[in-house]
């Protein structure tokens, strides 16, 4: 079992805590960033059609622990992991990683949690690393701060409010930030208004014994299982 290390800044973890969101640097630096971005955009350009899901807004390939060694640093990143122990509390494991592209010219999104409060994946620690440049304009995710506290409206995880509910703040920053979630506080993308579309990697964490979204020990491909830590087989349950 992981236990929490102290890698996630005391600023940071306040603001978890309270506000139920986080930006931080993540664990790609600066100037590797375009060689992040080139592999995002392989892996979408050559994802099975079996892995690819176009919406109405958004376009989504799941599985980024099977898409290359770019990728293997995001889910075992040490304040990533602390905040895991923070939020969930007791043993966890990868549920989610997959590529998200939010297109051009979409409206905002209703806000909205991830999980109910009576669900075996209770609590969801969520995080978005931003491949491009996360801003009001490009529809940065937006929180309600201190929300994941309502413990009324954590209830009600399979429905929304409004989009234009008052109090909310878009989580921006520069590509190549991690942002970190309560998955009970609410959020939900706002307008991008831009002309360019905005990439990013999004992945959920839940407790060891709830049901993640992707089996990545029936997926998990021989040259990726080789190459990974034995903390990325644990977080990954494989």
């Amino acid at each position: 079992m992981l236990e929490a290390s102290g890698e996630l800044p005391a600023d940071a973890a306040f603001g978890l805590e309270q506000r139920g969101f986080v930006v931080l640097p993540g664990p790609v630096p600066a100037g590797q960033m375009e060689c992040m971005t080139d592999a995002y955009d392989a892996a979408i350009s050559t994802a099975s059609a079996a892995d690819l899901r176009v919406g109405s807004t958004t376009t989504r390939v799941s599985d980024f622990v099977n898409r290359g060694a770019e990728f293997d640093e995001l889910y075992v990143f040490p304040p990533l992991l602390d905040a895991c122990c923070r939020v969930i509390g007791r043993p966890f494991k990868l549920s989610s990683l997959q590529a998200r592209t939010l297109r051009a010219g979409t409206p905002t999104q209703g806000l909205h949690v991830d999980v109910r409060r009576d669900s075996p994946d209770w609590p969801l620690l969520g995080f978005i690393l931003m491949v491009d440049d996360f801003r009001p304009e490009n529809g940065a995710t937006c929180f309600v701060p201190g929300s994941h506290q309502w413990l009324s409206a954590a209830e009600g995880a399979c429905s929304e409010l409004p989009a234009d509910t008052e109090g909310q703040t878009p989580a921006c920053g520069p590509a190549g930030s991690l942002l970190i979630f309560n998955g009970s506080v609410w959020h939900g993308h706002g307008a991008n208004s831009s002309d360019e579309p905005r990439r990013s990697l999004q992945g959920a964490f839940i407790p060891r014994e709830g049901q993640a979204a992707t089996d990545f020990a029936a997926r998990m491909q021989p040259g990726t299982r080789a190459r990974l830590t034995a903390l990325a087989h644990y977080v990954l349950a494989t």
